[in-house]
């Protein structure tokens, strides 16, 4: 039996907590002002409605800087993939589907990209790139229409017209013209997926057969490229559910000879702390966050990478520190020993097993999410996931956005979410209930769409289950980790290099 599937009835308090959570026995010295927390309140809600007005302002295209390049570069590195995937024998293109988010029809999904890119940026280069996808697909009506419409506008549109019915309305062409729209197109349309589809129809129909070749050769080479990355990426992803499953199943045939067999840390849980003194904390220290956090970005002038890497421990530094004075002072445990911070002896083997099976856990859920997109036609926005800084940046700022996603966003992240919030929710619920709502809070602050929600959200639950079997948020965090580092990997190497 898959122990992610175990009902919430069979959570019980780990054995090791229950002698240690004594009843709510009034608030702990020194007190959290009421007041204080009520004019907390007032201003955490006006941070996050302003924090919320702000993300929904700006549009999905603003967000990144030069979106024709960016959309350009990406549509054309997965395109060129796709190309290449039609050469794998058929079980190497389903083993990939299963372990990628891609969807069934990348290029129908493209041509939608870049229709909203070309109504809200009307350059002729997006125009002749969103034509040439229409014309891939079979879309000639609209491609003829567009070259008629073109051939009237000024330069360089009459250009690109006479371009697109070169490549894909003319039955034939004399080889003398392939040669001069060949030189056309160099000094055009930039290098890449775009300019290669055109010059294969535009040497297929002048009978320019070593231009042909040398087009072809050029995006199988990219393309054969990018499937080695792709394919080490789903060797190391079965790699890890295969190790994960083994893991799940050894901790479950021993889950009644050794109660203690999931135990990392001693984290007691539900917490000590009364409900209320953690909603005093997590009011007080957010409010405090994000007064600090809102101020120190519009004040401060500094590159947006430096920026996003320091408001992290900004925003959630307040909330740390009024919880080790209010939450794990006096009798309770310390931050290290409350939370779970250090394995206990003998148990850094099963932190790695415990790591293994939740980044497995992970994997499965965003490949069942993926699938049931699939089947209901969703897709994210491109946006959401394209980081110009991981593309682009230098090595430095590279270096510093991996700092954020992979040590500073899970460490913080799992204190704040799982540590504090889904604690404190315990304190009142059942770990069923105290995990979706801490998961739906989590989720909702990323600010994705409905596909990134859903990820966002099973992966809470997988980690606030992970903090409530083992009594340790490092495996949770360690597996927060490994998400974050695979997901800047597969940026790294789909879109920079």
């Amino acid at each position: 039996m898959n122990p992610y599937e175990t009902d919430q009835d069979e959570f019980p308090t780990p054995p090791a907590a229950l002698d240690s959570v004594p009843p709510d026995r009034g608030p702990l010295r020194p007190q959290l002002s009421p007041v204080v927390t009520g004019l907390s309140a007032v201003i955490l809600l006006a941070c996050l409605t302003l924090y919320g007005w702000l993300h929904l302002s700006v549009p999905p295209l603003e967000r990144v800087p030069t979106p024709e390049r960016a959309l350009s570069l990406m549509v054309g590195r997965t395109l060129d993939l796709e190309d290449a995937l039609t050469r794998l024998p058929a079980w190497e293109r389903w083993f990939y589907r299963m372990t990628t988010d891609s969807g069934p029809d990348e290029l129908k999904q493209a041509i939608t990209w870049y229709e909203e890119l070309a109504a809200a940026r009307p350059h002729p280069l997006i125009h002749l790139q969103l034509a040439i996808l229409q014309a891939e697909a079979g879309r000639l009506d609209e491609v003829r229409k567009k070259t008629k419409a073109w051939s009237a506008r000024p330069d360089p549109y009459p250009t690109l017209a006479h371009l697109l019915r070169a490549a894909y309305l003319e039955p034939r062409l004399d080889p003398a013209a392939g040669v001069l729209f060949q030189a056309e197109l160099a000094e055009t349309v930039p290098a890449g997926w775009f300019h290669d589809r055109l010059a294969i129809n535009v040497a297929t129909r002048s009978g320019d057969r070593a231009l042909l070749s040398r087009t072809r050769d050029a995006m199988t080479a990219r393309g054969d490229l990018l499937v080695r990355r792709t394919r080490a990426f789903a060797v190391l992803e079965w790699g890890v559910l295969l190790l994960g499953l083994a893991a799940c199943r050894w901790m479950w045939s021993r889950r009644h000879a050794e109660p203690a067999s999931f135990r990392v840390g001693s984290a007691p849980i539900p917490p000590r702390w009364r409900g209320w003194d953690g909603v005093a904390v997590l009011v007080q220290g957010g409010a405090l966050g994000g007064v600090l956090t809102l101020g120190f970005l519009l004040w401060v002038e500094l590159p947006p990478s430096v920026l996003a890497a320091i408001s992290i421990p900004l925003a959630n530094l307040p909330v740390l520190l009024l919880a080790h004075r209010y939450l794990f002072g006096g009798e309770t445990p310390g931050l290290r020993s409350g939370l779970g911070l250090w394995p206990l002896a003998g148990a850094w083997g099963r932190l790695g097993l415990a790591v293994v099976a939740v980044v497995a856990a992970g994997l499965v859920g965003e490949w069942g999410i993926g699938l049931a997109a699939d089947q209901f036609d969703l897709s994210d926005h491109w946006t959401e996931w394209f980081d110009s800084d991981l593309v682009w940046g230098s090595p430095g700022i590279v270096a510093l956005t991996i700092l954020q996603y992979v040590v500073l966003a899970p460490t913080f992240e799992e204190l704040v979410f799982r540590g504090l919030l889904f604690g404190t929710l315990r304190r009142k619920f059942r770990w069923g209930t105290a995990a979706v709502i801490s998961s739906a809070i989590f989720a909702i602050a990323h600010g994705y769409g409905l596909l990134g929600f859903a990820g966002v959200f099973w992966s809470g639950v997988i980690w606030a289950w992970a903090y409530e079997k083992t009594g340790s948020l490092l495996p949770g965090m360690l597996a927060h980790a490994v998400n974050n580092l695979m997901v800047c990997l597969s940026v790294l190497l789909l879109l920079r290099y």
